[in-house]
C-alpha cells in the first residue's frame, strides 16, 4: 500500500530543521574565531608599540629604537671603562707616594660628587701600593644596562680583580682572581654619561 503524501512532508521539514541550524552554527563559529584572532593580533601590536613609545619618551627620544640603543650602548661602555680604570693600578704609576695618573683616569669618568668620595678613599690604595708594592688588575666579563631614562641609568657589571704581590726577588706574583658583581649608577651630565656611585652586589667589596 502506498504511503500517504501527508507523511512525506513532515519528514522533509524535520531534515531541514536539523541541517540548517548546524550550518549556521559552523559559519558563526568560524567568523567568531577570525574576529578573536584579529583582536588578539591588534592587541599584541598595540602593546609592543606602547612599550616602545614609553621607552623612547622616558629618555627624551622620539626618533626610534636606534637612538635608544645608542644611549644604552654609551652607558654600558662607560660602565666598563669605569671598572677597568678604577680596578687597575700598581707601582708603575707611583709618583711621590701617590697615583696621579690613576686619579686622573678615574676622575675623568665620574661625577664631581662622586669624585669627592673617591679622593678620600684613593689614599688607602696609594698607601698599599707604596708600602707593599701591590698591584691590581680588573677584568670585565659582562655588563648591561638595567634601567635608563633621560638623565640617569643603572647598570650591572661582572668580572674579577686580580691582586699581585712582590716575592723576595721583587717579581709580582698574581693571586687567585676575586670575582665581583657591581651595580653602577650613572648620570648624564652635559650630554655625557658619568658614574655617580657603585654598590657591590656579590663578590669582592672594593
Amino acid at each position: 500500500m502506498a504511503v500517504p503524501p501527508a507523511h512525506d512532508q513532515p519528514t522533509g521539514l524535520t531534515e531541514r530543521s536539523v541541517d540548517e541550524p548546524t550550518t549556521r552554527s559552523i559559519g558563526f563559529r568560524l567568523t567568531l574565531t577570525g574576529v578573536l584572532a584579529l583582536v588578539l593580533v591588534l592587541s599584541l601590536g598595540a602593546s609592543v608599540w606602547l612599550s616602545a613609545t614609553r621607552g623612547f619618551e622616558a629618555i627624551g627620544i622620539g626618533a626610534g629604537a636606534g637612538e635608544l640603543q645608542s644611549e644604552r650602548d654609551q652607558a654600558m661602555s662607560r660602565t666598563r671603562q669605569f671598572m677597568l680604570r678604577m680596578g687597575t693600578y700598581g707601582p708603575d704609576q707611583l709618583d711621590g707616594g701617590q697615583l696621579p695618573e690613576y686619579r686622573e683616569l678615574v676622575t675623568e669618568v665620574i661625577t664631581p660628587k662622586f669624585a669627592t668620595t673617591f679622593e678620600k678613599s684613593v689614599t688607602t690604595a696609594e698607601q698599599i701600593v707604596a708600602q707593599a708594592g701591590v698591584s691590581r688588575k680588573a677584568e670585565v666579563f659582562s655588563a648591561g644596562v638595567s634601567t635608563i631614562d633621560a638623565d640617569s641609568a643603572t647598570a650591572l657589571v661582572a668580572g674579577t680583580f686580580t691582586d699581585s704581590y712582590p716575592d723576595r726577588s721583587g717579581a709580582l706574583q698574581p693571586q687567585e682572581p676575586v670575582p665581583f658583581r657591581i651595580e653602577i649608577t650613572l648620570v648624564k651630565t652635559e650630554g655625557e654619561w658619568l658614574v655617580d656611585d657603585f654598590t657591590p652586589v656579590t663578590g669582592a667589596d672594593q
